[in-house]
């Protein structure tokens, strides 16, 4: 036994993995290619589409483990249990499936991870699209290398995110999710977030490859009608970056693409992500994903077919529970339907992570820590500090910060309720009958000098009776229907929940102040000159009631700048700022997509002056100085503009930002070194290509507060570029 190769720890990754791969039977083969997730049963919430459907009830878990197993899925986050506790059960499973099975390989565990680890007590952050609105990478890989450090503690070793959809309509229920609507922003923040889960040893899972955000109508689980143009360069570009910062591992999109889901397509996951971009590890379906290939898509009559398709189209491991890749697959095999070298290639690739993950070693074997917190001062100083960097301030009249002589009433029922700071991918919206298991201050709480109403006359005449009113308005997220924003919750319009109230108060004639806390950005051309202050925060998470408040009262000085375009009119189909000319008002057409307050936007209490301005062909520098009377943060932005090119392109596309603070008189030089690569876009070839000729540079303030215009050029031939090319621009603050 001693003298087999997969067991000797000097020999290679790839000589150790062959080896045991050649030692295997086929069952023990498929038993690596699918997960199992126990405790599960047709009464528990919806936490899954179509979960009740397909949840098996009645799991023989000592069948399903004899002859090993790839995955245990989420045994923290789909039930309330004490994070030691869990961790010691963790173990426990952990050393029955090493007994069952014939070679003692344990199980990758894989739990939801996008706003924290999402499980009972654990430290709730802010979610996506709040890291999009907060700017700053740093801290976003701060916050993901605290979360990898507690899964890594109690025997997680892999993380379902992060999200890299870049949303494309905003009515679409998980725009939350995402981190925004620009590919550079997605891709900037995506990568940090890829970086500190990895630095803590979690393998993250890139989600939804490709496609899920732009669905017709924004509809969840809808067909996707994306050309190959915006596929390319937009909706692919995060993935790819995240997969040079080394990302183990992605998962397939619910989609259908132009007729062809993701979980299907040979050339999306076997000629794209593996042949062209090199990618060598472990493609995992959705949840259910590879039982929709029959059930919902109708590419196959049984699940044997569906498991045919998936594993022909690249799909490494079925999740979260074995319908297809068991005995359907075996069948197949066994009928010469599929062939087992296609199985071979997919268990090399989950054992080429578990050995380096260790878990092929003779000494591994499952910890369980005897103390754990999962809501460590540590996380939750983060979560504040990156709840407090997400809250943008839309407008100001000069209203906010609120004085100390200025009484004032709170209005709204979000005012009250903890619910008001969390998005769909946490413990207690996602298990809402579960205890919420950690501690999440109301506005109401953190603003304790204001009067409160939750509505009705009582708030019109606490409005009345206010110097200011703040009015506190948004959503509720929930899976499926349960919720205004979340996984399933789309919205047919786009006005505020809640807006009768506002309309309300505003009628008093008292000064407002909208706090908007949502998962997406809603309507605000009625209220945007009405309104005496508002203020966005996206789901800020279990300090965001503070968060908010400081920013209220001015303890804060805001920095949050938008992820994505608020909309001015809530029945127009709202679009992105990424657009051509003939996205932009053109006199064409009545409906006028001009937003409320464009990608990129966000006001402060201070104020800053850009000079020194230069530009050498694709560098860029400018000197920013704070000039008000206090600190704050000002968010350099660089966008191009390319007047004439092979195809219609953007106006302007985000190529760069520096989010920079600076005390009162302080200065620093920020400069941005575009290589000709960052241009590059698909061209008529269908290739990714930079081409020749005049562009211009612009730096602003937003993507609509275009401060400097710098012309530049690119030089040369027109030329293709691999993916191996394809390059950032250099960022830098002096």
């Amino acid at each position: 036994m001693r003298d087999e190769p997969w067991r000797d720890p000097t020999r290679s990754v790839d000589e150790r993995v062959a080896d045991l791969v050649d030692r295997m039977t086929l069952r023990e083969k498929l038993g690596q290619l699918y997960g199992v997730w126990l405790n599960q049963s047709t009464s528990d919430e919806q936490v899954a589409p179509f979960q009740h459907e397909l949840v098996d009830d009645d799991l023989n878990w000592p069948e399903l483990i004899k002859n090993g197993l790839g995955q245990l899925t989420r045994p923290f986050g789909t039930a309330p249990v004490e994070p030691a506790d869990g961790a010691r059960r963790l173990a426990g499973l952990q050393a029955e499936i090493m007994g069952a099975g014939r070679f003692g390989i344990p199980a990758v565990v894989h739990e939801e991870c996008l706003s924290g680890l999402m499980a009972h007590g654990a430290t709730i952050y802010p979610t996506a699209l709040a890291w999009g609105a907060a700017w700053h990478p740093a801290l976003v890989e701060r916050m993901a290398a605290t979360v990898g450090a507690t899964m890594r503690e109690v025997g997680v070793h892999q993380g379902l995110a992060p999200v890299l959809d870049v949303t494309r309509d905003v009515r679409w229920g998980r725009t939350e999710e995402t981190i925004g609507e620009d590919p550079h922003l997605v891709t900037a923040i995506g990568t940090a977030y890829v970086r500190g889960l990895r630095s803590a040893g979690i393998m993250p899972t890139l989600k939804h490859f490709v496609g899920y955000s732009a669905s017709r109508g924004a509809r969840n689980f809808a067909p996707v009608a994306a050309g190959p143009r915006e596929v390319a360069d937009v909706l692919l570009p995060p993935f790819l970056a995240a997969l040079k910062e080394g990302a183990e591992s992605v998962m397939h999109s619910y989609a259908d693409v132009d007729g062809v889901p993701p979980v299907a397509d040979h050339a999306l996951l076997t000629g794209l992500l593996r042949e062209h971009w090199g990618f060598d590890g472990t493609v995992v379906s959705d949840y259910f994903g590879v039982t929709f290939i029959e059930k919902q898509h109708g590419l196959a009559a049984d699940a044997r077919g569906a498991a045919r398709i998936a594993l022909a189209a690249g799909v490494d491991v079925e999740l979260p529970q074995v319908r297809c890749f068991g005995t359907p697959l075996l069948d197949a095999v066994l009928a010469g339907d599929v062939p087992e070298s296609l199985v071979d290639s997919a268990v090399t690739r989950v054992l080429r992570q578990k050995c380096v993950l260790g878990m092929l070693d003779a000494d591994w074997a499952p910890s369980a820590p005897s103390t754990v917190d999962f809501d460590p001062p540590a996380g939750r100083a983060i979560a504040r500090t990156l709840a407090e960097e997400s809250v943008v301030l839309l407008s100001n009249d000069g209203v906010l910060p609120l004085r100390d002589d200025v009484k004032v009433a709170l209005v709204g029922a979000q005012a009250d309720t903890d619910a008001a700071m969390l998005g769909c991918y946490t413990f207690p919206r996602h298990i809402p009958s579960a205890p919420k298991g950690v501690e999440i201050p109301t506005l109401r709480s953190a603003l304790p000098a204001a009067v409160y109403a939750e509505g009705g006359d009582e708030a019109v005449a606490a409005a009345r009776d206010a110097d200011v009113c703040v009015v506190v308005l948004g959503d509720q997220s929930g899976l499926f229907g349960r919720g205004t924003s979340g996984e399933g919750c789309d919205a047919s319009d786009l006005r505020i929940p809640g807006f009768a109230l506002l309309d309300a108060v505003l009628a008093t004639g008292t000064p407002v102040v909208l706090v908007l806390l949502t998962g997406r950005p809603y309507a605000l051309g009625q209220y945007a000159g009405r309104c005496a202050a508002i203020v966005q925060a996206f789901f800020p998470g279990e300090e965001g009631g503070p968060a908010v408040a400081g920013v209220l009262t001015g303890r804060v000085s805001p920095s949050g700048r938008l992820p994505v375009s608020v909309p001015a009119d809530p029945f127009a189909s709202p679009s992105p700022y990424l657009g051509a000319p003939l996205a932009m008002r053109n006199g064409s057409s009545s409906v006028d997509p001009t937003p409320a307050f464009p990608f990129g936007h966000g006001l402060s209490y201070t104020s800053f002056e850009w000079t020194d301005v230069t530009g050498d062909g694709l560098t860029v520098s400018v000197t920013v100085t704070n000039t008000g009377a206090r600190d704050g943060a000002e968010v350099v932005q660089l966008y191009l503009h390319d007047p004439v090119a092979q195809v219609a392109r953007p106006v302007r596309r985000l190529l760069g930002f520096a989010k920079v603070w600076l005390a009162p008189g302080e200065s620093r030089r920020v400069g941005f070194e575009v290589p000709p690569e960052a241009t590059a876009f698909t061209g008529l070839s269908g290739k990714r290509v930079v081409e020749p000729g005049d562009v211009e540079l612009w730096l602003g303030a937003s993507s609509a507060d275009v401060r400097h215009v710098l012309p530049a050029g690119i030089d040369g031939p027109e030329r293709e570029i691999g993916p191996d090319e394809e390059r950032d621009t250099r960022v830098t603050v002096t």
